[in-house]
Parts: C-alpha cells; structure tokens; sequence
C-alpha cells in the first residue's frame, strides 16, 4: 500500500489517532467516516493506493455542489486540531484479498507512527441469536488491550464487548495462523457453510482485528453498531 500525498500535505505527525470503517451491512462504519470527515472539517492530505481494493471514481463527496475534485477509492484526511487521521474506503476488497489488504492497512498505520486505531463497522441484527436491548444502548466493542476483546474503559461507557467472541473458536484461530505468517490447513468456510459461531471471523472486520493485533503495538477499539438489513432493502 502506497501513500500519495496531495500537493504540499503530508500525514500529521500529530494525527495520533487512525479511525477507519470496515465494510458491513448498510454501509454504517463508511457513513459514521464521512460525518466525521464533514464534522472536524478535516482536510484531505492524499490517497492510499492498493492493489487489493476495486477501482472506481466519483465527484467531491463533501462539497453541497460538485466541483470537479475527485474521490477515489481510499482516501486520507487529517484534523490536527483533534490529533486524528480518517481514512475512508469507498470500494470493496477484491474478493479473497482481504488479509492481504489488512496486512497493508496495518503496515500503514506502523510507518504513519499511528498510536491508537478505532475500527467503526456494524453488523446484521437478523444473524443475533440472542438480543438484549433493555440498556437502549446497541453499542457493542472489541479492543486488542486483553485476550478476550474486553475493555474496562469502554464498560465505562455503557458499551457491551462483542457477544460470543472466542480467540479459540476454528476461524479465529485461522485468521490468527495467518496473521503469524503460518500457512493454514483450511480456509474460511463459504457463506452457505457457515456454523455457529462463524459469522462474527467472517466479516471484514475480523481480518483487520486480527492483522492490527498482530502487526502493530497500537491499542484498539473496533465499535460495532448494529443495523437491521432490512431497513436497507
């Protein structure tokens, strides 16, 4: 993955903070990115470029009138003033490239000197064996600071640690073999193949917890917000 900064910017150094979307049902961690983006009126700094990730081209995806600027498919912005990094993904992985491209993301966040990343994804609310919604709150966290996701901090809050997430559990531990540089003896099961237990490690999110673990020393907090898919159809 290649950075490509825009004429006479480069990524703050004081940008201590990586927050990116992973892509899930109804596009939620992109969205959350963009009203980030427009909220901190953070300033677009360059374009990361991967070989992983299907091209495509639009116009400015923030102006109230298009004007000419272009958006590509992964783009990098900085507010200073709120030591974060955003980057935004607007294409898909290729499919069956995306440990490639989270080993690539991860190495980016190590030579940009990241400190801390923050993963904004959701999830299918129809695949929930179990839903308990009596804190209102459907906020719900996986954090690399301890073996099982769980974050003192983020109770604090009133969110929830990922329910059913388990290191031991047969594609985790594949994504973690990968995550190793070891080869495995099986891939991920198709999604007509799934048990239970398997949906959580499928989703792209799972890739880059694993690589982000695995290759950097940063502490991370992936939040989920759940999303009913059929609000989307």
């Amino acid at each position: 993955m290649e950075f490509v900064p825009e004429k006479g910017k480069a990524v703050h150094e004081d940008c201590a903070t990586l927050v990116l979307p992973a892509l899930s049902i109804g596009n939620v961690g992109q969205l959350a990115v963009d009203l980030l983006v427009s909220t901190l009126r953070a300033e677009r700094t360059g374009f990361l470029d991967d070989p992983n990730i299907l091209p495509c081209i639009g116009n400015d995806a923030y102006g109230p009138v298009p004007s000419g600027e272009l958006a590509l498919p992964l783009e990098a912005y900085g507010s200073p003033s709120n030591a974060v990094t955003l980057v935004q993904q607007r294409s898909p992985v290729i499919k069956g490239m995306m440990i490639e491209f989270a080993k690539n993301l991860a190495d980016f966040a190590v030579s940009s000197g990241k400190k801390h990343i923050v993963v904004l994804s959701s999830l299918d609310f129809g695949k929930w064996r179990s839903i308990d919604t009596s804190s209102g709150l459907q906020t719900y966290y996986l954090s690399s600071s301890s073996s099982d996701g769980s974050d003192d901090q983020c109770e604090q809050f009133g969110w929830k640690r990922l329910p059913d997430f388990n290191p031991d559990q047969r594609c985790w531990k594949y994504l973690s073999t990968l995550a190793e540089g070891s080869n495995a003896a099986e891939g991920l099961p198709a999604e007509d193949d799934l048990e239970e237990g398997d949906y959580y490690p499928s989703l792209p999110f799972a890739a880059l917890f694993s690589l982000f673990k695995k290759e950097t020393t940063c502490p991370m907090l992936f939040i989920l917000l759940k999303q009913c898919s059929n609000f989307w159809e």
